[in-house]
């Protein structure tokens, strides 16, 4: 079996490649085109979504080939002789504008824009989905739980959970949205991640007695040891038990790091778990909690005023629960330097046409008030349209503000620099921190403003009269 850098021409749907193939035998192999990535609705009922996912976009991108192997493939699979052949030597060379990874994005914002030959565009289009929709969400996730813990440790327990090697990307996200480390290995090695990880009940159970178990961990491990303090009592063993190691482990000159819930009511367990360890003197002992915990339960955790020091949440932040995925689409919006418009009978999904960026506009508090979508000709406008019910304007007058689309690749060569998973989070938290609060509520959060400018309004309302006319 090889690996995907070995195989990355074929990680796409079979119709890219068939549709390809007919450009290809129309002699339309050249024709220019530009595609919008967005998405139309927010994960977990939420009110915005963490973009995640572009750098490892970008190095696939740039090493996007078929080998002789692939096209050997490609060939019994049905695929012509002549388009194989242009296969050979195909590479990406397209141009890619995008928000900045970690930024805080909205329904139906362009986040990224791709330029290309039609056929190279169509040939990367199922990857820039599958990268970008999975991270966003499991990023988006992250940040929830983050924007409950606080200041407390937050630790990634998923992969054995996870959708097999999604559960790579998916420790990658999570450390975007806000997770201090993984207990991932190989995302850890791949990604510069924090790595962390304590024992399991084999471990304890591996023992005659669950004090020696503790011992013995602690003797090889002095000074990281967390014990599993559930295996049998929590209360009447696993915390005392505990609390015998710490104290022959203070004799040696080392301290107990902590202990870990992994069941029961985590509320109770923990307050109790505190009162035992300070009366022992053992207040530098922290207490941590693990088992399918979320955002909403770590939120009842802390108004039931949990004694919990640091959260490991596994499943259901790996797996994006209970969003199984993020809708975000890859849409056609310009041909040869002609605008095209998807026409719907559901309005919500007609698209918007042109080449667009993204400008947020700021209030005086330096909180986000607003974004735009403009055509990318257009600078300073005063007032932006509601995409879909253009009576509804809102006037813009007096604020700053900023363009999120930037140009990250060129004729298929990365032009950012790499950053590691907790630089993007620093970029996050400071964006984050200028979203109003009413945005982040897990019930009905106030929906984010996204209007469009007078002319991409305009274009759009052209073009449909022209689609109806030619229809009658």
């Amino acid at each position: 079996m090889q690996t995907l850098t070995q195989n990355t021409g074929l990680y796409t749907d079979f119709y890219e490649l068939t549709m390809a193939q007919a450009y290809f035998y129309s002699g339309k192999q050249n024709e220019t085109s530009t595609f919008d990535y967005f998405f139309r609705t927010n994960p977990y009922k939420g009110g915005y979504v963490v973009f995640a996912g572009l750098q490892d976009l970008l190095s696939i991108l740039s090493k996007f080939s078929y080998s002789d192997e692939n096209l050997a493939f490609l060939k019994k699979a049905g695929l012509k002789d002549e388009f194989l052949n242009y296969l050979k030597d195909f590479r990406f060379r397209g141009n890619i504008y995008s928000m900045k990874e970690g930024e805080i994005a909205f329904p139906y914002e362009p986040i990224i824009r791709i330029e290309g030959r039609m056929i190279e565009c169509l040939l990367v289009e199922t990857i820039l989905l599958n990268y970008l929709n999975f991270q966003s969400l499991i990023a988006t996730k992250a940040c929830r739980i983050r924007s409950v813990i606080g200041d407390k440790a937050f630790a990634d327990f998923g992969l054995r959970r996870a959708q097999g090697l999604g559960g790579i990307h998916a420790s990658r996200a999570a450390i975007i949205g806000g997770a201090n480390s993984t207990s991932n290995v190989y995302a850890a090695f791949n990604y510069d991640i924090p790595v962390s990880g304590t024992q399991a009940h084999a471990w304890v159970q591996s023992f005659e007695k669950e004090i020696d178990a503790f011992r013995q961990y602690a003797e090889i491990n002095p000074d990281t040891t967390v014990l599993l303090v559930d295996t049998y009592n929590t209360l009447k063993s696993g915390i005392p038990n505990a609390i015998l190691v710490a104290k022959e482990l203070e004799k040696k000159g080392h301290k107990l790091v902590g202990i870990r819930l992994d069941s029961g009511d985590l509320a109770y367990l923990s307050k109790k778990g505190r009162e035992m360890l300070d009366d022992a003197d053992l207040s530098y002992v922290q207490i941590f909690a693990s088992n399918q915990l979320n955002e909403y339960v770590i939120k009842s955790l802390n108004e039931q005023g949990a004694k919990i020091d640091g959260y490991g949440v596994g499943t259901e932040l790996v797996t994006g629960n209970d969003t199984g995925a993020l809708d975000g689409v890859y849409k056609l919006v310009e041909n040869n330097n002609t605008p095209c418009l998807k026409v719907s009978e559901n309005v919500e999904k007609m698209t918007l046409p042109g080449r667009k960026k993204v400008v947020r506009y700021i209030d005086r508090d330096g909180m986000f008030f607003r974004d735009g979508i403009l055509l990318i000709e257009e600078d300073h406008i005063d007032q932006i349209y509601h995409p879909f019910h253009s009576h509804k304007t809102t006037e813009l007058d007096g604020l700053t503000f900023e363009v999120l689309t930037q140009k990250v690749m060129e004729n298929g060569e990365i032009l950012i620099e790499e950053q590691s998973p907790n630089e993007i989070n620093a970029y996050l938290q400071k964006r984050f921190a200028q979203l109003p609060d009413e945005h982040k509520r897990f019930i009905s959060p106030h929906i984010y403003k996204v209007g469009v400018s007078k002319k991409v309004l305009k274009l759009k309302n052209e073009m449909l009269k022209g689609i109806h006319k030619k229809m009658n």
